[in-house]
């Protein structure tokens, strides 16, 4: 793999490490909780931003970089709930995992090749899509972590609902 993947993978890698230290020792419903419970608030829980990562990065660094079909349902992402962080923590690391394996794929003289972005067709390069894969997913950590914080404490089934 060359350098500039290696460094994208590494930094890739610390984003999705972040995310599974803020989501450990999270019970469901504290991973379900949102802080405002409304309907067409933008406030998602921790286990849709943590499945919303997933399914972009697969769509962003797989379907559009790498030429895989992603059968990325999108809408779907946003409707997750349920899942325990060792389920969370398995999403995370197959998506570690499958872009490892896509990254190996590419080379530098691949990120100024225009692909079009699925959704509305609008060209992209593949550097964009590799690089707003990342800005995306660090942009939901955040999200994450700022949730783990104001979570009620202790995180108990008793004190989110």
């Amino acid at each position: 793999m060359q350098p500039f993947f290696q460094d994208y993978l590494h930094r890739l890698t610390d984003l999705h490490q972040h995310i599974l230290n803020a989501i450990q020792g999270l019970p469901v419903e504290a991973l379900d909780w949102t802080p405002i419970h409304q309907p067409d608030t933008e406030m998602n829980s921790i286990n849709v931003l943590v499945t919303h990562i997933c399914g972009s990065e697969r769509y962003w660094i797989g379907e559009i970089a790498c030429g895989d079909d992603s059968n990325r349902v999108r809408a779907a992402e946003f409707k997750v709930s349920g899942l325990n962080s060792a389920e969370l923590s398995a999403k995370i690391t197959a998506a570690t995992q499958y872009a490892e394996l896509a990254l190996q794929k590419l080379g530098i003289d691949d990120l100024p090749l225009v692909k079009s972005h699925t959704r509305d067709g609008e060209p992209v390069t593949i550097g964009w899509a590799l690089l707003h894969a990342l800005e995306h997913a660090a942009i939901h950590l955040g999200h994450i972590q700022v949730t783990r914080q104001i979570l009620p404490h202790p995180p108990q089934a008793s004190s989110l609902r």
